[in-house]
C-alpha cells in the first residue's frame, strides 16, 4: 500500500478487516515495524477520534508521532499553483509539504470541504498537493469527499457484530443544525458497495449522493421502510450534493427513534461521532444495549494501525527488497 485515501487503495478489504481484528488481540506484535520511523499528523480541521486513534495506532507500531494544527501552529498555506502570493498566505504547499516529507516517513492529512464550491471541493486539491509534494505516503484523515479510515472502522465493526453472513446495512440521513459534508456517507457507501452486505441508503429527496458513491445501493425515501429488517442502522447527516452544501430539510421524522428501531432485526446502532443527541438520535437509542458507537470508535485504532502496518511493510520492501 503506497497511500490510503479511498477504498481503491485497499488491495483486499476482507484481509484488512481480518488483520485489524487480529491486531486488536495482539496490539503490540508489530512494534518493531515502526522503529526509527516518524508519522506526521496534519490537521486543517478539528478532530478527536481521528487524532487520538491514529496517534495511538502509530505508537503501537513503534513510531514517533508529530502533530500539527495547520494554520494555528504553522503558517497559512497557499494550495494553488502559479499564484501571486500577495495575500494572507505566507507559505506555499510545495515547500511546506516537501519539508514535512524530509521529517516524516508517513504523513496523515485532515482537511474538510468548504461546502461552497462543489467542483473545488471534489477536486481534493489539499490531499493531492500533499501527495504531489511530500514524496512520502499520505493517509487521509478525512478529506473533502471521503473518510476512509472511518469506513474501514465501520466495516471492522459490522464484521465483529454481525449475526448473519450478509447483514442488511442501512445508512440513514438524519437532521442536523449545521450543513455537514458528504465525506462520511460517500466513503461508507463506497466501502459497503464492495462489502458482502445488503446495502440501503435512506434520505429525503434532494439528498442523493454523487452516483459514483451511491453505486448499486438501494435508495429509499421512507425511513420506516428502510428500517424494516435491518441488522445495522448507521445514522449520519449530510448536506445536499446537487444543491451543494444546502440544508433542504430538518424533518424530525428522520431522527433515529425507538419506534423505528423496533422495525429492525434487533439492529445495532452506529454513528461516527460526534453526534447531536435528540436531533440525530434519541437518547433511548444511543444509550441502549444495541448502541455500539463507543465500540465503533474504539475500532478506529485498529483500522489506522492496519493501514499503517501495510504502508510500513511496503516501505520495507522498497528499502530492503532482499528481505522479502
Amino acid at each position: 500500500m503506497q497511500h490510503f485515501t479511498s477504498v481503491k487503495d485497499a488491495y483486499n478489504i476482507d484481509k484488512l478487516v481480518n488483520e485489524a481484528l487480529l491486531m486488536k488481540k495482539m496490539p503490540y506484535a508489530d512494534k518493531h515495524l515502526g522503529k526509527n520511523k516518524t508519522m506526521g499528523l496534519l490537521f486543517f480541521n478539528s478532530s478527536l477520534r481521528t487524532r487520538l486513534s491514529t496517534q495511538k495506532a502509530a505508537q503501537n507500531l513503534g513510531m514517533d508521532v508529530m502533530v500539527m494544527n495547520v494554520g494555528a501552529d504553522s503558517w497559512q498555506l497557499e494550495m494553488n499553483e502559479g499564484v501571486i502570493m500577495n495575500g494572507d498566505k505566507a507559505e506555499h504547499v510545495s515547500e511546506a509539504a516537501a519539508v514535512i516529507g524530509q521529517y516524516c516517513d508517513i504523513v496523515g492529512v485532515r482537511s474538510f470541504p468548504g461546502l461552497v464550491d462543489r467542483e473545488y471541493d471534489y477536486s481534493e486539491l489539499v490531499l493531492k498537493q500533499f501527495m504531489k509534494f511530500t514524496g512520502k505516503p499520505i493517509v487521509s484523515l478525512e478529506s473533502a469527499t471521503r473518510h476512509p479510515l472511518q469506513s474501514l472502522t465501520d466495516l471492522i465493526t459490522i464484521t465483529e457484530y454481525k449475526t448473519v453472513e450478509r447483514p442488511k446495512v442501512v445508512l440513514t440521513w438524519a437532521p442536523h443544525v449545521k450543513a455537514l459534508p458528504q465525506c462520511v456517507p460517500n466513503s461508507f457507501a463506497e466501502w459497503m458497495n464492495i462489502a458482502n452486505v445488503d446495502f440501503t441508503i435512506a434520505h429525503p429527496k434532494g439528498y442523493e449522493l454523487a452516483p459514483e458513491f451511491s453505486g448499486n445501493a438501494k435508495i429509499c425515501y421512507d425511513p420506516k421502510e428502510a428500517f424494516e429488517g435491518a441488522d445495522f442502522i448507521y445514522a449520519k447527516n449530510w448536506s445536499s450534493y446537487e444543491d451543494y452544501g444546502k440544508i433542504l430539510s430538518s424533518d424530525p421524522a428522520w431522527t433515529v427513534s425507538e419506534e423505528k428501531m423496533k422495525l429492525t432485526n434487533n439492529a445495532k446502532f452506529m454513528h461516527c461521532l460526534p453526534v447531536r443527541r435528540n436531533v440525530v438520535v434519541d437518547d433511548a437509542v444511543i444509550d441502549s444495549a444495541n448502541s455500539i458507537v463507543v465500540q465503533q470508535a474504539g475500532n478506529r485504532v485498529w483500522a489506522a494501525q492496519t493501514v499503517l502496518k501495510e504502508i510500513l511493510l511496503t516501505q520495507m520492501r522498497v528499502e530492503s527488497p532482499y528481505l522479502f
